[in-house]
């Protein structure tokens, strides 16, 4: 099978082939070196949903939102999770590309919908990675004053944070640390990721072990103290907590073996990650009232209600661990977005260029760590992580109805993995994404529509002209060998 020119295409809904998806990751001079393997994505994806959520938003949520209804609301954002995360597999094992779903609407819906999802994806990273950095620094900071070091208020918090703050100095040297870790390759960065994951799983576990015995179901009354309306609030802003399993589908282009590995990285580290957070947030708020809980390290705080300050540093010395997982995996997810879209011309060349040696995207890299590190430094948790859950959100109703769309415009196309009952349970992803968006502030829609508004700018002052589909810009090659097993 071979490519044929596509020619010169001026139509905003012009599509990516199969082939061309093929192509692109064949490219010497943009191919990602292959060095993934099932076990690596797992822990990939619980390295970037353990950390966030479950050390610093669950205090917050259960506080200020549902209370020990929380536990409800794990489970309406984890089912809502399952039904996306569905469809992501079945894509991220068809197209072992860099991109995610924005190179699945390539595919599936044309040219403009790529564009959409690509922007919305680099909104979902760009304000996930200060959001996490902001928890890391609460955490590490509470570690270091429980050692007697006490940094000032001015250094650890901006001003829109907490009174008398400038800048939030710990955050912002994550970020930059994290930036140049990821530059000397991706299978370096996994050796690091899986290490950190396998210790924080370990303190989530001793934490369940050392506080399940301090239960007191007094605290679970009353169990939904702001209603039904509360969890379903709770459920829209913790859904951040679950967002690192659409991290895997980034890394398709670097697994070893995409067709069998990429389905069991999703979903294996969504259903580990999802037992976890309803155990963890059922003791916690079973230990501690939901009323006391409005605290950037719920956890901790938790072991140190009950006179367990040793074991509170170390949950505190494990979420440092975890949190920086998810940073690691968040970063890595962002500078991939970049560089697919780079590399289809919707974006500067520079975007996509590698290092000679590491084969990395540097110039991604450094934006990447540049940016974050600023909006880390200057903004507030609360700020940002509404917005990384509406650009989220909104990425899983893409890929939901991109695979509806495939399934009827492309039946033959060879898929190792198929999500279940198309087109009800991408159907249902769309539902219950949609619901929990409802759910969310007016003012996240309107900055959400604002960025909506600029991508669309971009996209027909730059992307439209410079696309490799506009550029006519796909040589033709054989691709019989890429699915030798189907």
């Amino acid at each position: 099978m071979t490519f044929k020119k596509n020619g010169g295409n001026s139509n905003i809904l012009r599509k990516k082939s199969f082939d061309m998806i093929i192509e692109d990751v064949n490219d010497k001079n943009h191919a990602l070196k292959k060095s993934l393997s099932w076990f690596d994505l797992i822990l990939f994806g619980i390295g970037a949903i353990i950390g966030t959520g479950i050390f610093v938003l669950t205090g917050v949520a259960a506080a200020k939102y549902a209370g020990p209804g929380l536990i409800l609301s794990f489970i309406l954002s984890g089912i809502a999770c399952t039904f996306a995360a569905l469809s992501y597999a079945e894509f991220a094992s068809t197209f072992p590309a860099a991109g995610s779903t924005y190179s699945y609407s390539y595919v599936a819906l044309g040219e403009i919908f790529a564009w959409i999802i690509g922007w919305d994806l680099i909104l979902e990273y760009a304000f996930a990675i200060p959001t996490i950095a902001l928890g890391w620094s609460g955490y590490f900071t509470n570690l270091l004053y429980s050692f007697g070091v006490n940094i000032p208020v001015w250094a650890a918090n901006s001003a829109s944070s907490a009174p008398g703050g400038i800048i939030n100095l710990p955050a912002i040297g994550i970020v930059l640390l994290l930036g140049i870790i990821l530059l000397f390759g991706t299978k370096e960065s996994s050796i690091i990721n899986n290490i950190a994951v396998i210790f924080k799983i370990m303190v989530v576990l001793f934490f369940i072990a050392v506080a399940v015995w301090h239960v007191h179901p007094s605290n679970w009354k009353p169990f939904l103290p702001y209603g039904w309306k509360g969890v379903f609030s709770g459920a829209a802003i913790i859904f951040f907590a679950y967002i690192g399993f659409d991290s895997v589908s980034t890394a398709a282009e670097e697994t070893k073996n995409p067709e069998r590995d990429m389905p069991i990285g999703i979903l294996g580290s969504l259903g580990i990650s999802t037992l976890l957070y309803i155990v963890v947030v059922a003791i916690l708020t079973g230990v501690v009232s939901y009323t006391k809980l409005n605290t950037p390290e719920p956890v901790a705080f938790a072991l140190t209600s009950l006179g367990i300050n040793w074991a509170s540093g170390l949950v505190s010395f494990g979420a440092i661990a975890g949190i920086t997982t998810v940073l690691l995996v968040m970063m890595y997810g962002q500078t991939r977005i970049f560089f697919a879209m780079s590399r289809d011309g919707l974006l500067p060349p520079l975007l996509s260029k590698l290092h000679e040696k590491f084969k990395t995207p540097v110039a991604s890299t450094i934006i990447v760590a540049l940016f974050a590190a600023l909006v880390a430094g200057f903004f507030s948790i609360d700020e940002l992580a509404k917005l990384v859950n509406i650009g989220t959100m909104f990425a899983f109703v893409l890929v939901s109805i991109a695979v509806i769309v495939l399934r009827y415009t492309k039946p033959d196309l060879p898929r190792k993995f198929r999500c279940p009952f198309v087109p009800l349970i991408p159907i249902l992803s769309i539902a219950s994404t949609v619901f929990l968006m409802i759910s969310l502030p007016l003012e996240t829609w309107i900055r959400f529509i604002v960025w909506f508004v600029l991508g669309i700018i971009i996209y027909f002052f730059y992307g439209y002209r410079h696309s490799k589909l506009a550029q006519n810009d796909y040589k033709g090659v054989k691709v019989e060998s890429l699915y030798k097993e189907v």
